[in-house]
């Protein structure tokens, strides 16, 4: 089992949602974070003040999936959530040691 993160621009959400329904991915869990890359973030100006925003918002995705599902939902997510500017983002896979559904005790692939 992987689990595949991935840090998102938040108005690329729908799209990404529908492209991992496409391939098969019923659940997944969306957190707002905050974060800059390359980008260093930027200025903004407010009631006539300048101030530097640092920190970008995002959003993060988690999907856990079975091992050999997890480069087709990474394809899924990248060409989704592509824009071509800076700041589209990144996905990180993890090795997915155990998973158990609380409800019914099901463990690992059939947990997910």
């Amino acid at each position: 089992m992987k689990l595949v993160m991935a840090i998102i621009k938040p108005f690329k959400l729908d799209e990404v949602r529908d492209a991992l329904n496409s391939v098969g991915v019923h659940g997944l869990t969306v957190t707002e974070v905050k974060g800059y890359g390359r980008q260093k973030g930027h200025t903004e100006i407010y009631r006539g003040a300048e101030y530097a925003v640092s920190f970008l918002p995002k959003l993060k995705i988690e999907v856990a999936v079975a091992s050999d599902q997890a480069d087709r939902v990474v394809e899924a997510i990248t060409a989704a959530a592509k824009t071509g500017q800076i700041g589209d983002g990144k996905i990180f896979v993890y090795s997915l040691e155990n998973a158990v559904r609380i409800r019914t005790g099901e463990v690992d692939g059939d947990a997910l």
